[in-house]
């Protein structure tokens, strides 16, 4: 199978090449494409060295699939044009999410909303995809009304500029800023850009792309997402009101029996999930599960994932695990 990565040279495209490897992907050949500037460069991938070449080149070489993972812009005018040539894409940025056209699918929620014909397929945003993953079971058992969502976001969903601003204020290094702000020793409850109702642009992914994923607009989704300096992965307090009554005991057993979730609940013992367990791991991790004592029919959890893997690249390479499986690809 020839494998194109689309964006191979950064953050989360390096992830990407660290999970096909170790989920053996099938890859007979890969592609990684880059901008201009890195084209020629090497990429080492399961023991080979493979060169980074253009767009346009990378469409000439005929992939099976495509993941990409280069930016909107990139995603507008490249993804069209590899579909056009009968690449199936696989999308990691905002740019088709809400498109009513194209599917947006976590694997184990909605996998099955995928057809052979659809040649684009988003993936959605890293905090949207670890709480859905717990939402669905929830959902389907007791009816979500809503969900109130406040995250506590990695900078390595930033990229690598956050990453090195982090580093060099713990070293007191004055460098190039990812942040209008220090990020070491503070917390910015700003990601992405502000649009007119007061909310950010990723607040509003959460909402929007909840819906569309679980399948239900009628849910209620409120979010407030804030930039932490760890970079483990990214964490979310959740609550979650239903329409009909649950145990807690038998919510967490439904928990516990969904694929791709672990639950480490053990206020004992201080057993709870946090940012640095979960790095470089694909599993969602839930924890502090307790009844909202407020109001009736709701709960409270803890949601911790690796952001670059189940929040990125492990999604995007489960979704052509799903369409190597249907031999769609």
């Amino acid at each position: 199978m020839k494998v194109a990565v689309v964006g191979a040279t950064g953050l989360v495209g390096s992830k990407m090449l660290q999970v096909l490897t170790e989920r053996n992907f099938p890859v007979t050949e890969l592609i990684p494409v880059a901008s201009e500037k890195s084209v020629g460069k090497e990429v080492t991938f399961k023991g080979k060295t493979w060169k980074v070449v253009n767009a346009a080149t990378a469409i000439s070489m005929q992939p099976n699939v495509a993941i990409f993972s280069a930016g909107g812009g990139t995603s507008l005018e490249w993804a069209p044009k590899f579909a056009a040539a009968g690449i199936t894409v696989i999308d990691n940025s905002s740019a088709w999410r809400m498109d009513p056209t194209k599917k947006l699918v976590v694997p184990e929620v909605n996998g099955d909303a995928i057809t052979r014909e659809d040649k684009i397929i988003a993936n959605p945003n890293c905090s949207t995809i670890q709480m859905v993953l717990v939402l669905k079971p929830l959902h389907e058992k007791y009816k979500i009304k809503r969900v109130v969502v406040s995250t506590y976001q990695s900078v390595t969903g930033t990229g690598v500029k956050a990453v090195t601003q982090l580093m060099n204020e713990r070293q007191g290094i004055t460098g190039e800023m990812a942040y209008p702000y220090q990020i070491d020793l503070n917390v910015i409850p700003q990601i992405d850009v502000f649009l007119d109702n007061g909310y950010t642009k990723e607040e509003m992914k959460m909402v929007n792309e909840t819906k569309k994923i679980m399948g239900d607009d009628s849910i209620l989704v409120t979010a407030t997402t804030v930039r932490i300096p760890v970079m483990g992965g990214h964490s979310e307090s959740v609550n979650i009101e239903f329409e009909n009554e649950y145990e807690v005991s038998e919510l967490r057993t439904i928990l516990e029996n969904t694929p791709g979730v672990i639950v480490v609940d053990d206020p004992s013992r201080a057993q709870y999930p946090m940012p640095k367990d979960a790095h470089d791991k694909d599993e969602v991790f839930v924890g502090r599960i307790r009844r909202d004592e407020t109001q009736p029919k709701t709960v409270n959890m803890w949601i911790v994932a690796d952001n670059l893997r189940k929040g990125a690249a492990t999604n995007a390479v489960q979704i052509a695990e799903y369409l190597s499986g249907k031999n769609w690809l």
